[in-house]
């Protein structure tokens, strides 16, 4: 073979520790590199292009599945849940799952559908959860016997600057689940007057200087489109520096949580499904759902108590469920998480 047919190197880091979403290949195929996967995860940190699920047994104990079960992932994400949710449910259960991503939904399917359970048992489509109905209408008669709800942005998404979810790396200011529907945030921005971008920071985030960020983003965004996460990052930082660079790091975070929220609608997606979950469970079903901020877990709490108030749910669980200190010491990303379950009268 001469040189001209010699293959391409294989790519190289650019040091010991890549910096670069994009450089990180190892991260990207662990298969073929399990004993560094496996350090990154003893640091406790998560691998680029992974997700790591977060209170697994808990959520397998409340659930109770059995083989032969149907059981509903409304946020397939990686697919760290559902594999576990398939697991149990065999032999002779299905696992029913959606997700809206385009990106990372194609991926998620191809992992589960590698773990050799019958190919009836994984039932999946591309879609927000909000729109389970026409779904599970053509899946089932009466419901399933056990729902989980994961609200948490899955880290694939978060660490790819080019999906525009993180202020700590630098890509297009965009934050959509489905980059093919929507407007991204920069979009988004130029529709907004003072008062309705000073309430969706207020609503979403609970930021307590929603008014003065909302007149700095948009005064910035007039004389110069934010088109970039980092600038949006640093209009935000420079408005607040009087309050230390903690809280400037924490209003920042708020900042992104709000704007990611309204350009996909998360609340109006959250409250569709809330309204219909009694009728998506079977008689003594479950449903389990992990939230990671106050206003998510807010809809949580009243929807469960106002659904035992109705006759809808026989239990409710009463108090928040956290993660183990175990399991915050070993993922990080789950300290924030909150769990709370009914069950279907």
């Amino acid at each position: 073979m001469d040189d001209s047919e010699k293959r391409p190197r294989r790519q190289r880091y650019a040091g010991r520790n890549p910096r670069n979403f994009q450089d990180k290949y190892k991260e990207h195929q662990p298969q073929q590199y399990p004993d560094d996967i496996a350090k990154i995860l003893d640091n406790g940190k998560t691998p680029a292009g992974m997700h790591r699920p977060i209170m697994v047994q808990e959520i397998l104990k409340i659930l109770a599945l059995e083989p032969g079960n149907d059981v509903l992932d409304c946020t397939l994400g990686y697919g760290g849940h559902a594999r576990e949710l398939l697991t149990a449910v065999q032999p002779g259960g299905r696992l029913l799952g959606v997700d809206a991503d385009p990106i990372e939904f194609p991926k998620t399917e191809a992992r589960l559908r590698s773990l050799g359970t019958p190919d009836h048992s994984i039932v999946l489509q591309r879609l927000n959860f909000a729109g389970l109905a026409p779904f599970l209408a053509r899946e089932t008669v009466s419901g399933v016997d056990a729902l989980l709800v994961d609200l948490g942005v899955s880290s694939m998404q978060f660490d790819d600057p080019s999906r525009g979810f993180s202020f700590k790396m630098d890509g297009p200011l965009d934050m959509r689940m489905n980059p093919e529907r929507g407007i991204p945030v920069s979009d988004l921005l130029s529709t907004l007057s003072q008062p309705e971008l000073s309430q969706i920071l207020s609503d979403n985030g609970d930021e307590p200087n929603a008014d003065r960020i909302a007149t700095a983003i948009l005064n910035s965004h007039a004389m110069s489109r934010l088109e970039r996460t980092l600038a949006l990052s640093k209009v935000v930082k420079a408005r607040v520096s009087d309050l230390g660079a903690e809280e400037c790091d924490r209003t920042v975070r708020r900042v992104f949580q709000s704007l990611r929220i309204a350009v996909n609608k998360e609340f109006q997606s959250l409250d569709s499904l809330l309204k219909q979950l009694p009728r998506f469970l079977k008689s003594g079903g479950r449903g389990v759902f992990l939230t990671f901020h106050s206003g998510e877990d807010r809809r949580v709490k009243s929807a469960l108590k106002r659904g035992l108030q109705d006759g809808d749910y026989s239990f409710i669980s009463r108090e928040l469920i956290r993660p183990s200190m175990e399991e915050q010491r070993a993922n990080p990303r789950s300290s924030s998480a909150k769990l709370r379950f009914a069950i279907r009268s």
